[in-house]
C-alpha cells in the first residue's frame, strides 16, 4: 500500500469519525434543547400548580384567621388573616401572568376573582360585626351559609384549575421523559459526578459544621459566663439599643428600681421605665428628651443620684454604646449614705469633745476650789442657819456647772466608765421610790420586769443618772399628769437591724425602755432630740444636755439608743446595753450613811493648781491625813525621794505641767516603792489613763470637782485600811440629781 493510499484512508477514517461526531453532537444538541423546553414547560406548570395551591391556602389561612377572631375576640388571632388578605392579590395576580397562554386557565382565574372576593367580603363583615355587636352578631353572619357557598365555589373553581394543570403537567412530563431517553447514559454519568460533588461537598460540609460547632459552643459558653458575671454584680445592668428598647438586663435591675417582672421584656421602650419610675416614692430616671439631649458630648457617661421613698440611696450611670444605644447602671448606695451619715455625727462629736475637753479641765478645777471650799467652811459653822443657806445655795450651783460640764462630756464621750455587770433586776427596783418622790404624786410610776434578765456591762452610776434624765425629761412632758413606765427586757438585735443602723453591732443586749403618756414630739423634733444645747422648752427651762448625756452615755457603753414618740401619744426612749457574758453582776450595796473615814496614813498631794492644791491638802488634813504636797512631777519626785519610806498614798492630777506627766509620776513612784497606792484626780479625761472612755485596769481616778466625802471614801478604799472599808461598805453616795430637762 502506498503512502497516497494510507494518507486518503487515514483522512477518509478522521473524517468519518468527525461527521459521526458532529451528527451526534448535532442530534444531542436538538435533543438537549427540546429536553430543556419541555422540562421548562414542566416547570411552569409546577409554578402553576403551585400559585394556585397557595392561592387555596392563603383564603383557606384568612378563613381560619377570621374564625379564631371571632371565636376569641383577641386581636393575635388577625394576623394570619392580614397575611392571607395581603397574599390574594398578589397570588391572583402571578397566576393570571403565568397562564396568559392558557386561555381556559385564563377564563377561569376571570371567573375565580368575584368569588373570592365575595368571600373577603363576607369574612371582612364578620370581623367587623364581632367588634361592633361581640360574638352572636358575627355568628349570625357565620350561620348564614354565603360565606361557606362563596368558599365551596372559589375551591372548586381552583380544583378545576389544578385539573386541567395536572393534565398538562402529565403531557409535558410524558414528552420530557421520550426525549430524555436516549440521554440517560449521560444522566447516569452525571448523576455519578454528582455523587462525587456531593460527597465532596458532604465532606466540606462536615469541617465547615465542626468548625462551626466547636465556635458556637465557645461562644455559648462565654455568653453564659457574661451572664453569670452579670448577674452577680450587686448593681442593676440593663442595655438598651439604638431605638432605646430594652435589650438585655439583670435580676438587680428590677429589684433595685422596684419594677414589676410582668414589664421586663425584651422591646420594652425606655420611656416606659421613664413614667413608670417618676410615680411618686420612686426614683425617677432620666426622660426621653434628656437622654437625646441631656449632654453635648453623646459618648460622655451620665450619672445621678436619686433617694426612693424607702430611704434607699440610687446612683444611675447612663452609658453610651457605639451603636446608638446605651447601658443603664444603678448602684445602691444606702450603705454609704448611712457610712457618711455616721462620719458626720462622729466628726461632730469630735468637735463638740475638742470644745469640751478644752475647757473641762480648767473649769473643773475652779469648781473644785469654790466646792472644796465651801464644804470646808461649812462643815467648821455651827449655828448660823442663814450662813449654812447660803453655802448650800452657792454649793448647789457650783455643782450644777459640774453636772453641765459632766453632761457634756457624757455627749462627747469622754467622761470615764467603769464598766462592769449589772443586774438590772436588782438595781432598778430600787429607783422606783425615788423616781415617785422625784416626779410627784401626779405623775404614776409603773416597773414591768422580764424573766430571766441578762446581765448588762455599763456603769452603774451612769445608768442610774441616764435613766433619772429620761424620767425627769418625762415628767417636763406630762404637765397635767400621767404615766412613766420603765420595762426591762432582753433582745437581740439582727443581721437586718444592723443594715438598717450602721453603727449598731449585731448581737445579744439587755434593753431598759422608760415611756410616758405625755404631749409626743413630731418626727422633724425627734431627728434633734439627741443634740446638744437642742431644747422646745421656754429659756430658762432646759439647758438641752440631758438626752445628749443620755446618748453619749449609751453609745460610749457601746450600746444602742432608740426614740419613739407621737405627737399627743407618748415618748418611748429604749436604751440597749451589751449583754455582760461569762460575769456575774454585783449586787448594790445598802445600809445607812455613818460618818466619813478617817485616817493617819501620809498623803503626797500634786497639782498644779494651788487652789485645787490647797483644798484637797485641807481636807485630807482635816480627816486626820499626813499631807505632802508638790507642784508637778518633778517636785514630786523630789519630796517622794526625801520622804520615801513615810508615803502611802499618791494622788495626783493626771495633767501635769512639765515633763513629768502624772502617769509616768506614778510609774516611778510605784517602781520605786511597789508598796505604795494611787489614785488619780482629773476633770478631763481624755488622757493616758482612759482608753476608749473606760478607766485601764487597776486604775483609780476621783473625778474633779469632787465632794469631801467623796475623796474621803476614795483615799480610804485606795488605801485599803480595814476599818475603812468596813465604814464604806455602809456609806451611801449621796450624789446631785442631775437636771435631764432636755
Amino acid at each position: 500500500m502506498t503512502q497516497y493510499l494510507v494518507r486518503r484512508a487515514n483522512l477518509l477514517v478522521l473524517g468519518v469519525l468527525m461527521a459521526i461526531v458532529a451528527l451526534v453532537g448535532a442530534v444531542t444538541w436538538e435533543r438537549l434543547n427540546a429536553s430543556r423546553e419541555a422540562r421548562e414547560w414542566s416547570q411552569h406548570s409546577y409554578r402553576v400548580l403551585s400559585t394556585t395551591k397557595d392561592l387555596a391556602i392563603a383564603l383557606r389561612d384568612a378563613e381560619r384567621g377570621q374564625r379564631g377572631y371571632v371565636l376569641t375576640g383577641r386581636d393575635e388571632y388577625l394576623a394570619p388573616y392580614d397575611a392571607a388578605r395581603d397574599r390574594l392579590g398578589l397570588l391572583q395576580g402571578e397566576l393570571q401572568k403565568l397562564t396568559a397562554d392558557n386561555p381556559t386557565q385564563q377564563e377561569r382565574i376571570r371567573a375565580l376573582a368575584p368569588a373570592i372576593q365575595q368571600k373577603l367580603e363576607e369574612l371582612a363583615q364578620t370581623l367587623q360585626a364581632r367588634r361592633d355587636g361581640g360574638l352572636e352578631n358575627a355568628l349570625r353572619i357565620v350561620n348564614g351559609d354565603a360565606g361557606r357557598n362563596h368558599m365551596r365555589e372559589a375551591e372548586a373553581m381552583l380544583d378545576g384549575m389544578l385539573v386541567e394543570e395536572q393534565r398538562l403537567l402529565d403531557e409535558r412530563l410524558a414528552q420530557n421523559d421520550g426525549r430524555a431517553a436516549w440521554v440517560r447514559w449521560m444522566v447516569i454519568a452525571g448523576s455519578a459526578l454528582a455523587v462525587l460533588t456531593m460527597l465532596w461537598a458532604a465532606r466540606l460540609l462536615n469541617q465547615a459544621w465542626s468548625r462551626s460547632y466547636a465556635t458556637e459552643a465557645e461562644q455559648r459558653a462565654l455568653a453564659m459566663r457574661l451572664r453569670t458575671t452579670i448577674d452577680s454584680l450587686s448593681q442593676g445592668v440593663a442595655v438598651f439599643g439604638p431605638e432605646r428598647k430594652l435589650a438585655n438586663w439583670n435580676e438587680c435591675f428590677q429589684v433595685l428600681l422596684d419594677l414589676p417582672k410582668a414589664m421586663l421584656r425584651p422591646g420594652i421602650a425606655y420611656g416606659a421605665f421613664a413614667d413608670h419610675t417618676g410615680e411618686a416614692g420612686r426614683p425617677a430616671l432620666e426622660t426621653e428628651d434628656q437622654v437625646r439631649h441631656g449632654t453635648r458630648n453623646p459618648r460622655e457617661a451620665v450619672t445621678y443620684e436619686r433617694e426612693r421613698g424607702d430611704g434607699h440611696h440610687l446612683e444611675i450611670r447612663r452609658t453610651p454604646m457605639p451603636d446608638g444605644g446605651f447601658v443603664l447602671t444603678i448602684s445602691d448606695m444606702t450603705k454609704r449614705a448611712q457610712a457618711e451619715a455616721v462620719l458626720r455625727e462622729a466628726q461632730k462629736m469630735q468637735a463638740v469633745g475638742q470644745l469640751t475637753g478644752g475647757i473641762a479641765h480648767d473649769f473643773n478645777n475652779l469648781l473644785q476650789v469654790i466646792l472644796g471650799n465651801l464644804e470646808f467652811v461649812r462643815a467648821k459653822l455651827d449655828g448660823d442657819v442663814r450662813l449654812q443657806q447660803r453655802i448650800e445655795r452657792a454649793a448647789w450651783a457650783a455643782q450644777r456647772g459640774a453636772t453641765l460640764t459632766g453632761q457634756l462630756l457624757a455627749f462627747a464621750r469622754k467622761q470615764p466608765l467603769a464598766p462592769a455587770p449589772v443586774d438590772l433586776a436588782a438595781t432598778m427596783p430600787d429607783l422606783i421610790p425615788l423616781l415617785r418622790r422625784t416626779l410627784g404624786e401626779h405623775i404614776e410610776v409603773r416597773y414591768v420586769e422580764t424573766a430571766g434578765l441578762w446581765p448588762a456591762m455599763a456603769d452603774p452610776a451612769q445608768l442610774e443618772s441616764a435613766v433619772l434624765n429620761l424620767a425627769l425629761n418625762a415628767r417636763d412632758a406630762m404637765p397635767g399628769g400621767g404615766r412613766l413606765t420603765i420595762e426591762l427586757g432582753n433582745k437581740v438585735l439582727d443581721e437586718a437591724y444592723a443594715r438598717e443602723n450602721a453603727e449598731i453591732t449585731p448581737g445579744d443586749y439587755a434593753m431598759v425602755a422608760v415611756s410616758d403618756t405625755g404631749h409626743g414630739m413630731t418626727p422633724d423634733i425627734v431627728r434633734r432630740v439627741f443634740e446638744p444645747f437642742f431644747t422646745t422648752k421656754p429659756d430658762g427651762k432646759g439647758t438641752g444636755l440631758g438626752l445628749a448625756m443620755v446618748f453619749g452615755f449609751v453609745k460610749q457603753s457601746g450600746g444602742h439608743v432608740k426614740i419613739y414618740s407621737e405627737p399627743g401619744e407618748g415618748t418611748t426612749v429604749k436604751i440597749y446595753l451589751p449583754r455582760a457574758v461569762g460575769a456575774v453582776a454585783a449586787a448594790p450595796l445598802t445600809g445607812a450613811p455613818v460618818e466619813l473615814p478617817r485616817g493617819s496614813a501620809t498623803v503626797l498631794v500634786v497639782e498644779d493648781e494651788a487652789g485645787v492644791r490647797e483644798i484637797a491638802c485641807a481636807i485630807l488634813s482635816d480627816l486626820g491625813y499626813r499631807v505632802l504636797e508638790a507642784v508637778d512631777g518633778e517636785d514630786a519626785l523630789r519630796v517622794f525621794g526625801t520622804n520615801a519610806a513615810s508615803v502611802d498614798l499618791l494622788l495626783t492630777d493626771v495633767v501635769l505641767p512639765g515633763k513629768v506627766r502624772g502617769r509616768e509620776l506614778a510609774e516611778r513612784v510605784q517602781a520605786l516603792c511597789p508598796e505604795v497606792r494611787v489614785l488619780f484626780m482629773s476633770g478631763y479625761t481624755e488622757n493616758s489613763i482612759v482608753h476608749h472612755g473606760r478607766l485601764d485596769d487597776g486604775v483609780h481616778l476621783v473625778g474633779k470637782p469632787f465632794k469631801r466625802e467623796q475623796l474621803a471614801r476614795k483615799v480610804a478604799e485606795v488605801l485599803g485600811s480595814v476599818a475603812a472599808a468596813k465604814e464604806a461598805a455602809n456609806v451611801v453616795p449621796l450624789r446631785p440629781l442631775r437636771d435631764a430637762s432636755s
